[in-house]
């Protein structure tokens, strides 16, 4: 079962703010929750008075709350890998080792007596995560999550993160990777320009990302990186995770007609078996409104992304929807009714034959 995820940065904010935070995505049924120590310096007595308050909120509502740390806070907290209870006093459902140890390390710290999960950085595709499998950690303590990047630019590419991401895969670790808020304002250092794991995600809208993160499958957990995200942006990400159907974002030509636009919003769709280069063929329309009249409305040269629908020049394929896959000419006998949003074209390169499929008009 998949989760979502928000973060946040005690340093640079209230309890009190990060509470309603916190509160606002539980609502939306949001489980987890991202926060650092990758900065904090003082003694334990501040850091727990600081941080408490506000996982003991997130706990109390069922969330889960991992805290990013470094080998260097281990030290000048005095804190050892043998001894976790400085987290667990915390609060903590579990920690992301943002640099590791050397695997016997990370493979012991799976077996603390608290049940603290152990969450490693999924973006270096090295044998970081073999080395610990080798020194038999407890599996079901161990967990993953990608890197997020303020730096423009400095994202991983897609391939880089597919390669990263199937070798935890092949291990079944659970797996997490971040997109950004297009409403938030900051995350934990100075630079924002956007805070995403993905560098292809950057600017994209938030539902967008989670979309193609979920149909990579080879991500369990979304999490939102930056802060905070507008209460539209966490609605948007629920019905991402509840939705029973790959839902595209369109836009509607003017030319469509009123049973058109109940072919394209009202009825089922699925991606026809019979894979063509074309077109993704959704045949079920043709059949049901066989008896019905199709004239040719609009028909210029198809471009990939656009959503047609046959007229009746096209005889026995009249009323069959299809999405355009590629660029194609149009010798009068498709009507162009819309297009999907250009920064969804891209996830038409995710859909597998009897994939079922919606679309959400903008």
């Amino acid at each position: 079962m998949h989760k979502l995820g928000i973060s946040i940065y005690p340093e640079h904010a209230t309890p009190e703010k990060d509470k309603t935070y916190i509160s606002l995505a539980h609502k939306y049924g949001f489980t987890r929750v991202f926060t650092c120590l990758l900065s904090v310096s003082g003694d334990k007595e501040l850091i727990l008075r600081e941080f408490k308050e506000t996982i003991s909120h997130a706990n109390a509502l069922g969330m889960e709350v991992l805290v990013d740390i470094s080998p260097r806070i281990f030290k000048s907290l005095d804190i050892s890998y043998d001894d976790l209870s400085f987290f667990h006093e915390l609060g903590a459902y579990g920690i992301r080792l943002d640099m590791g140890f050397t695997g016997s390390e990370e493979a012991a710290m799976t077996f603390n007596p608290y049940g603290l999960k152990i969450e490693i950085n999924m973006s270096n595709d090295t044998n970081y995560l073999n080395n610990i499998i080798d020194f038999q950690p407890n599996r079901e303590n161990l967990i993953g999550s990608h890197n997020f990047y303020p730096h423009r630019y400095a994202g991983l590419s897609y391939d880089y993160f597919v390669t990263c991401s199937e070798r935890f895969r092949r291990f079944q670790i659970r797996t997490a990777a971040f997109v950004h808020s297009n409403a938030a304002t900051y995350g934990p250092w100075p630079v924002t320009e956007g805070l995403c794991t993905l560098e292809m995600h950057r600017g994209l809208s938030i539902d967008t990302q989670a979309k193609h993160l979920l149909a990579t499958k080879l991500i369990d957990d979304i999490i939102v990186a930056n802060v905070y995200a507008s209460e539209e942006e966490l609605a948007q990400l629920s019905a991402v995770l509840q939705a029973e159907k790959f839902g595209f974002k369109i836009k509607l030509h003017d030319t469509i007609t009123p049973l058109e636009r109940k072919i394209v919003t009202e009825e089922p769709h699925f991606y026809r078996g019979d894979v063509s280069d074309y077109f993704i063929r959704s045949t079920q329309s043709r059949v049901k409104y066989r008896e019905e009249s199709f004239k040719p409305t609009f028909t210029p040269n198809i471009k990939r992304g656009d959503i047609l629908i046959e007229n009746e020049l096209y005889g026995q394929y009249k009323g069959e929807l299809q999405i355009a896959l590629k660029d194609m000419e149009n010798r009068g006998k498709t009507n162009v009714v819309g297009r999907i949003l250009e920064e969804e074209i891209f996830l038409l390169d995710f859909m597998e034959p009897w994939t079922k499929f919606e679309f959400l008009v903008e």
